[in-house]
């Protein structure tokens, strides 16, 4: 029997990740519990479900993988997170604005309506009187 490895991606709205768990077959895919092996039919179905069922360009809701291609993910993965810049890398300087240029500041700002005057309100509507 082949057999798939399959995940639902790590919660991250930020890049449209916003699925938690998923049931297809009677099997309910979690995001905490990670990885399931699963039969090559299952896995074809997982490959093409999206995050958002009604959007066709919403994400890919599941990796699937092959066992090694899993172990390379996660492999990334924890790099991934591992990677922080410390003071003695070689940073590139990032430049600032130049003093010329213009900011939201040197928009000028819009002219207000002046305030209607109270006998050019709407006739029509008059005001309750207290009983």
């Amino acid at each position: 029997m082949d057999t798939m490895l399959v995940r639902l991606k790590p919660y991250d709205p930020r890049r449209g990740h916003v699925l938690r768990r998923y049931t297809y077959a009677g099997i309910k895919f979690q995001e905490e519990r990670a990885w399931y092996r699963v039969e090559k039919i299952v896995a074809d179905h997982l490959r093409a479900v999206r995050q958002v069922p009604t959007d066709e360009h919403a994400p890919l809701a599941f990796d699937v993988c092959t066992e090694a291609e899993a172990k390379a993910l996660e492999a990334r993965e924890s790099d991934a997170a591992k990677f922080k810049r410390s003071a003695t890398d070689d940073l590139k300087v990032v430049p600032a604005r130049p003093a010329g240029a213009l900011t939201s500041d040197d928009i000028p700002k819009p002219a207000t309506a002046p305030p209607a005057k109270d006998d050019e309100k709407d006739a029509r509507r008059g005001k309750r009187e207290r009983e």
